[in-house]
């Protein structure tokens, strides 16, 4: 009923940048809240960032001065900006959103993640 086309991951040296975007499309009525997860191999995914409708950010101690989320109603998009990336920020990002669908049911969607890996 939902789906996200997520981009922009890639290989950064320590110290850059990277932004994220997830366009979600489908049965939307209403996304509440749209952000991003992330997953380190061996580790469970934790929050990265989210925003809701109302654009109330929300993000981990991990990431807060060096990553930034934003988000475009209109075109049901939310877009990370990270910077100074450091090695512990290697994951796969998960774009994650919750969403009412036009049947009126609400439920949590996610994308298929995107690869951010932090390496010299």
């Amino acid at each position: 009923q939902v789906q996200f086309v997520e981009s922009g991951g890639g290989l950064v040296q320590p110290g850059g940048s990277l932004r994220l975007s997830c366009v979600a499309s489908g049965s939307i009525f209403s996304i509440l809240v749209m952000g991003w997860y992330r997953q380190a191999p061996g580790k469970q995914r934790e929050l990265v960032a989210d925003v809701n409708s109302a654009g109330s950010a929300n993000s981990a101690d991990s990431v807060k001065g060096r990553f930034t989320i934003s988000r475009d109603n209109a075109k049901n998009t939310v877009y990370l900006q990270m910077n100074s990336l450091k090695p512990e920020d290697t994951a796969v990002y998960y774009c994650h959103a919750v969403v009412q669908t036009t049947n009126g049911r609400v439920g949590d969607y996610w994308g298929r993640g995107t690869q951010v890996t932090v390496s010299s």
